[in-house]
């Protein structure tokens, strides 16, 4: 097999991956959250079920903050063919994170205990803020790079023969408003929704946390690469929840 074939070969394999992998992902989550997480194929009971619902609240945040930083990166890389496999990083992350996703959804062992449940006009009103987190959650992706945060972006240039074009530092659309609107995006959905069960309570609670305090190790690392640039882009947009008035200059 000549190198561009295998080259060909890794790239389709990995794309194809990634994006059933992320597809199948989304779809676990979104009908998860919706049903306050009774979609869950998992079948175990009493202590089982706190032990390995527990361990799937807990591998996402874990294995995805280890991955986004120098060391599960080259620990990905390391993986991979030596003379493409920094470039197919991007890929194999988002296939990995779409994997973690799909697991924390479909394993899930349900306890069948609902909170509350909304109906009538209130029901619409759940599915529309369920809605506008999607909504939210897809703008933002688009806004910070959809090929980078999609998992096209490697395996792409690996096919071209080329290096990952990093997008720049993000700061329009809904960057201008705040600098994680990812992570909101997920903090709204995790609440959002006609349904609310104890599974699903325990799982926002633990995912929220994440999602306010993960993103610190991102800005440290946003600091590192941009300097100055970040930091008064820092100091003139809040973190996650957006300004009620314009900032004053």
């Amino acid at each position: 097999m000549t190198r561009r074939a295998r080259r060909v070969l890794w790239a389709f394999g990995a794309g194809v991956t990634c994006h059933a992998a992320f597809v199948a992902g989304v779809a676990a989550m979104a009908v998860g959250l919706f049903t306050g997480m009774r979609s869950g194929l998992g079948r175990l009971h009493g202590l089982g079920t706190l032990v390995a619902d527990g361990a799937l609240i807990a591998q996402f945040p874990l294995l995805h903050s280890w991955l986004l930083g120098s060391a599960g990166r080259a620990r990905l890389a390391a993986l991979l063919p030596d003379e493409f496999g920094a470039d197919l990083v991007p890929t194999v992350f988002a296939t990995v994170s779409s994997l973690q996703m799909l697991a924390a959804f479909e394993l899930w062992s349900p306890s069948g205990v609902v909170l509350w449940r909304v109906t009538g006009s209130a029901f619409w009103i759940a599915c529309g803020v369920f809605a506008a987190g999607w909504l939210l959650l897809a703008r933002s992706m688009v806004d910070a790079g959809l090929g980078l945060q999609s998992g096209a972006a490697g395996w792409l240039a690996v096919l071209r023969g080329r290096r990952v074009a990093y997008p720049a530092m993000p700061t329009r659309g809904t960057f201008r408003h705040v600098r994680q609107p990812m992570y909101l995006a997920y903090a709204v959905l995790l609440w959002a929704g006609p349904v609310l069960t104890l599974d699903k309570l325990a799982l926002a609670c633990a995912w929220t946390a994440y999602c306010v305090l993960g993103p610190l190790h991102k800005e440290a690392r946003s600091r590192r690469r941009w300097g100055a640039r970040w930091e008064a882009y820092r100091r003139a947009v809040p973190y996650m929840l957006p300004r009620l008035r314009p900032r004053r200059t």
